[in-house]
């Protein structure tokens, strides 16, 4: 049986515990008797136990946002407009608020932070390859870096808010996107200045050697180094 067989018939029969026993051993315990997987293939498709198995609800989630995504219409939005909806739809998905308020309090914790913050930027990478980014130096970085936090502060927003519709979140939402976007206004003004971009020029020149990562590379972080000639 493939891997994402298992991991999907965990998680559906592990979502119903996760609101009272979080995504914890208890949990993976009870999902795998009542989905009747041995603890052998347990620990082939989730090695570092329930950790994982939060990680595939998290990835589950992303991967449903890209399908959303890749069948709309974004053809007449403005791209701050796409940001904004890739990041509500990615929110809308969530069935149950309290699986995505236990993966939080887990990520909290020190030895699972890194996993945390990768699963934020990887949210973040999905969005951007969705809505068509072409970028291949620093920008590709600095993109997911922001759009990570954008994402991650919405998100605990959005936890905490019961207004109607989750009106206030996608306030929150916007008017944190246009912040963003008055700093991308005033990185092109000063590219634009003469003064500035000549004392600029040594830095830029440093990180302009900074590449994507290749097709071939590990999802994540990574990153390349290009010798100059």
């Amino acid at each position: 049986m493939p891997d994402t067989d298992v991991k999907t018939r965990l998680l559906e029969a592990a979502k119903p515990h996760v609101p009272f026993d979080g995504w914890s051993e208890t949990t993976l315990r009870l999902a795998a008797t009542e989905a009747g997987i041995d603890r052998a293939m347990i620990d082939a498709v989730c090695p570092r136990g329930a950790v994982d198995l939060a990680l595939a609800y998290h990835e589950a989630g992303d991967a449903a946002m890209v399908d959303t995504l890749q069948a709309a219409d974004l053809g007449e939005m403005r791209f701050r407009d796409r940001v904004a909806f890739a990041v509500r739809t990615r929110l809308d998905l969530v069935e149950d608020r309290e699986l995505v308020r236990r993966g939080m309090t887990l990520f909290a914790l020190p030895q699972h932070a890194a996993d945390g913050t990768g699963a934020l930027w990887r949210t973040a990478d999905h969005i951007w390859t969705a809505l068509g980014d072409t970028s291949r130096d620093i920008n590709w970085y600095t993109k997911r870096a922001t759009l990570s936090g954008v994402y991650g502060a919405t998100v605990l927003y959005w936890l905490g808010d019961d207004s109607e519709g989750h009106a206030r979140t996608w306030e929150f939402l916007d008017r944190r996107i246009d912040d963003v976007m008055q700093i991308e206004k005033v990185k092109a003004k000063a590219r634009e200045n003469r003064l500035v971009s000549g004392l600029m020029a040594g830095p830029l020149g440093f990180l302009g050697r900074v590449k994507a990562p290749g097709n071939r590379q590990q999802a994540g972080m990574p990153g390349r180094w290009r010798t100059p000639n």
